[in-house]
């Protein structure tokens, strides 16, 4: 939703593009120089049979199946013999023939055909890639009628090997299927930067495979799986599970970041059997992480809530219809708004209509805004920084795309780690590193796996400690921020104080362009829909008097509350103080926020509070009125991604069970009196469109100073750095086994010093508790630094350890305390 009104200007305008001129199968075409006789053919309607070509893969020639004719035409341009067309490029004058004219060509295609069919099974009725398959499909259109071949080997009986074999816990191979096309191989190696599976054995034994007790454990390996054009790999989620053309297709939206990678969702029976890429140039191309992929099973748990739960006058939740959930929710609601007021949380699951409903119910039923999207940590001046920088822009309207990844100088990342909380940023920047163009650097208390796959210059950089490295970078030449770079903030930095004001001043300076990353997909579109408590819907802010007339006139109310409301940690603070008489929760685990105790204790504390859920939590066995809502699959809506690019999806199911926030927001209203207006998707879009642009002033930021103590003194303890990991515990991960078991190990990664004194495993203790984790080291960790990951499956709760940034004391097994002698540095 983007709502600044004006575009910006293109900043250059483009080079002329050198052109060829060739002739393919009779017809003369102009195509860029260089480009592969294969995607010159394309332009010209010409379909030539491959297998191991793929447009984001570099050419390797490896499956033979594209052999063209190029004679001479009387230029040199000719060859004596068929030539691969996916490693050809094209040459002026060059005449080339394919199947469709070349007799030589189409006899070529047929003899590779064949011997891949040699020892290739015939078991596509049971092949998971039956009726969507590359060579089912070309061997019919491009090979022979019948197989002059009965088998090989004694007997006559073709080759076979022990299968499936094990890649990893998700991705078997069947290696009798594999025509060694590398497709995989490359794959692993140049898009992730995951080569666990390689070329093994030479001649006819060549095959692929993994070394010894190195599974291919990497976030994108279900990738593989889409692009083998032979179904010799498969996921041990869908393996024999459905036929493609039993499925139901519908594209959708990954709903786990906030990427906003395309999806084509598979579903049969009203049941999701498998998701897969969809084609998107402009964001996630042809990849999705393995999270979006098999990540949906959530919405099929046992503890999937069906029917709406009002708490009894013995305590107990019981069913009960729409009807009277609506109505008892509105009582409850309204007697805790004169009890003192409603706060309302939400999380990060929310479309953008679904933000909207819960700002403009808060405006409209509520009369407040205590409303705040960001139950994880967070600042009042991350708050401004919103405000002042991030919301109303997007692509073609000043924001940071995927594509100016590719075209930036530098890339600084600044409390932001891609491989884990951004994938389809990630693989971006692994393409713009691996073209020579784009350099990364990274502020971050040690080289990551993934920034080491980045090749980035890593700054190294203590918890607290930001501000001074980000305006160091001003100062340093060879970092090289200036306006050809774009600068990349987690939503992390905002628990340091001072470091986004850091980031605007270092911004505005040095002219680079800058974008804000959330980890969450709803998280952009509730700051663009006003789910925060200085803002409203449009980045209008809530202190400007024209804006709350511009929207108290558009939702026909007389007035708005002058002054801004309180955010999520001062709600928390405020029902435990009974200063507030309710709470409305929407899609908020606990676990995730400032201080789970605290928030559980503001919880119990609430004098009534109405749950938006999906599944059973905590929160709903607390509440005295649950409502079951609807999963992506079953409701229509859209994502704002960090970029600002809205990205709309269709309904894909129908489940009468649950409906979207906005229907049961709506509903509650109209029981309040104070009616919405909108009860569809398009309702609220259409309200969304009316509100406009708007182009008053936004909110200042104010400069905050960064802590004084930013790295701790020798003997005070370890500062304690920390974020998700892709594949942890939480509840949108549930379900699927197999996922599960490629997740990465919890770890706690301590100094040298701390791993000589107390050996491999430590119990790390803060303020909230302790966790007892193997112990490693990296060598670039920051002075007095401990990295442990926030939320780990196998791990426990980081949450209930420590806040981020704060110093822990590090024990040995035997309980020997071991003192930070690298401090004060």
């Amino acid at each position: 939703m983007t709502t600044t009104p004006e575009k910006r200007a293109d900043a250059a305008v483009q080079p002329e593009v050198e052109t060829v001129s060739v002739t393919i199968d009779g017809i003369q075409v102009s195509v860029p120089k260089d480009t592969l006789v294969i995607r010159a053919a394309e332009q010209v309607g010409v379909q030539i049979p491959r297998f191991c070509d793929h447009p984001l893969l570099a050419p390797v020639g490896a499956c033979r199946q594209c052999l063209v004719e190029v004679p001479d035409a009387g230029n040199g341009r000719g060859f004596p013999k068929p030539q691969a067309s996916c490693t050809l490029p094209v040459a002026e004058g060059m005449v080339v023939s394919t199947q469709l004219t070349s007799e030589s060509a189409d006899k070529a295609q047929q003899g590779v055909m064949e011997f891949l069919l040699i020892n290739h099974p015939l078991d596509c009725p049971v092949c998971d890639k039956g009726g969507e398959c590359p060579l089912q499909n070309q061997a019919m259109s491009n090979g022979r009628g019948e197989s002059r071949f009965v088998g090989s080997g004694a007997g006559g009986v073709k080759r076979t090997f022990p299968k499936p074999i094990n890649l990893s816990p998700q991705v078997l191979l069947d290696r009798e299927r594999c025509i060694v096309c590398q497709r995989c191989t490359r794959f692993a190696a140049e898009i992730p930067g995951d080569p666990f599976i390689e070329l093994v054995e030479r001649g006819a034994q060549q095959q692929i495979g993994i070394a010894e007790n190195a599974p291919f454990l990497s976030y994108f390996s279900g990738n593989v799986i889409q692009i083998c054009p032979v179904g010799a790999l498969t996921s041990e989620s869908y393996r024999f599970r459905s036929r493609p053309f039993d499925l139901v297709s519908s594209p959708s939206v990954a709903e786990h970041d906030a990427c906003g990678s395309a999806i084509r969702v598979d579903h049969r029976r009203g049941k999701v059997m498998r998701r897969l890429a969809g084609n998107d140039p402009e964001v996630n191309e042809e990849w999705i992480t393995d999270k979006d992929r098999f990540g949906f099973t959530y919405a099929t748990q046992a503890d999937r809530l069906t029917y709406p739960q009002v708490r009894d006058d013995d305590g107990s939740l019981r069913p009960a219809s729409w009807p009277e959930a609506f109505a008892v929710a509105a009582r409850g609601l309204e007697a805790a708004r004169a009890a003192g007021g409603v706060g309302v949380l939400t999380g990060g699951r929310l479309t953008g209509e679904d933000a909207f409903a819960y700002s403009k119910f808060a405006r409209v039923a509520l009369g407040t805004h205590d409303v705040d999207f960001r139950a994880r940590p967070h600042s009042a001046e991350e708050a401004a920084f919103l405000a002042a920088h991030v919301v109303g822009t997007g692509p073609g309207y000043g924001g940071v795309t995927y594509g100016d990844l590719e075209t930036a100088a530098t890339v600084v990342l600044v409390g932001l780690e891609p491989e884990e909380e951004a994938g389809a940023i990630f693989l971006r920047l692994r393409k713009a590193v691996g073209a020579g163009g784009t350099r990364v650097v990274a502020l971050a208390p040690f080289t990551t796996r993934g920034l080491a796959k980045l090749d980035a210059t890593v700054v190294p950089t203590a918890p607290g400690g930001e501000p001074a490295a980000i305006a160091a970078l001003r100062d340093h030449a060879e970092h090289g921020v200036d306006a050809t770079s774009v600068v990349l903030v987690g939503e992390r930095l905002a628990t340091v104080p001072g470091a986004l004001s850091a980031v605007a001043d270092l911004v505005g300076t040095s002219g680079a362009r800058m974008a804000w990353v959330p980890r969450r997909a709803g998280d952009r579109g509730a700051v663009e829909t006003g789910c925060l408590p200085n803002l409203l819907p449009g980045g209008r802010p809530v202190a400007s008097a024209d804006a709350r007339v511009d929207v108290a006139t558009a939702w026909g109310l007389d007035t708005l509350p002058e002054t801004p409301g309180r955010d999520a940690d001062a709600i928390v603070a405020a029902l435990a103080a009974g200063e507030l008489g309710g709470l409305l929760v929407g899609g908020v685990d606990p676990a995730d926020t400032t201080d789970p105790a605290a928030t559980r204790a503001a919880i119990e504390a609430a004098g009534f509070v109405v749950a938006l859920e999906l599944r059973e939590t905590e929160v709903t066995r607390a509440a005295d009125v649950v409502l079951p809502i609807a999963p992506v699959t079953d409701k229509a809506g859209m994502f704002v991604t960090w970029e600002g690019r809205t990205r709309p999806f269709d309904q894909a199911m129908a489940n009468p069970s649950s409906l979207p926030d906005l229907r049961v927001l709506a509903g509650i209203a109209e029981e309040m009196g104070r009616p919405l207006g909108f009860r569809t998707v398009p309702e609220v879009r259409r309200q969304m469109e009316e509100l406009g642009p708007w182009d008053g002033a936004r909110a200042t930021l104010e400069s905050v100073e960064p802590a004084t103590s930013a790295e701790p003194a020798a003997g005070e303890g370890f500062a304690l750095a920390t974020w998700k990991q892709m594949l942890d515990d939480a509840s949108m991960l549930d379900g699927d086994k197999h996922l599960a078991a490629t997740a990465r190990p919890a770890v706690a990664l301590v100094p040298q010093q701390v791993l000589d004194a107390v050996g491999p495993t430590v119990t790390v203790t803060g303020d909230r508790g302790s966790v007892t984790l193997p112990a490693a080291t990296v060598p670039d960790l920051a002075q007095g630094t401990v990295w442990l990951p926030l939320r780990s499956t196998g791990g426990g709760l980081l949450a209930d350890v420590a806040s981020p940034g704060s110093r822990v004391r590090i024990t040995g097994a035997s309980g020997e305390t071991v003192q930070n002698n690298e401090g004060g540095a």
